[in-house]
């Protein structure tokens, strides 16, 4: 355990970030998942167009890297156009 005041904080706004963090990376799954799930129906393009929002806002605050949220976009896409 830390001594130093600035280090106890710290490790404190570290905490709340991976909570924060582990948040926005469970909706991501949720909404890739949902997007394949509903691929070749009407609400597909909704799906679709949600995760990709999720998918650059978490990339865009860091949650996740920015070429890794492209890869996802990329994939994601792929899986629901090859669906219909």
């Amino acid at each position: 355990m830390a001594n130093i005041k600035s280090q106890k904080k710290r490790n404190l706004t570290n905490a709340k970030a991976a909570d924060r963090n582990k948040a926005v990376r469970a909706e991501l799954k949720t909404r890739i998942k949902t997007a394949t799930k509903v691929a070749g129906t009407d609400s597909a393009a909704d799906a679709l167009k949600i995760a990709q929002k999720r998918l650059d806002q978490a990339a865009s605050r860091g949650v996740i890297h920015r070429n890794a949220a492209a890869r996802r976009n990329s994939r994601l896409a792929r899986k629901v156009n090859a669906a219909g």
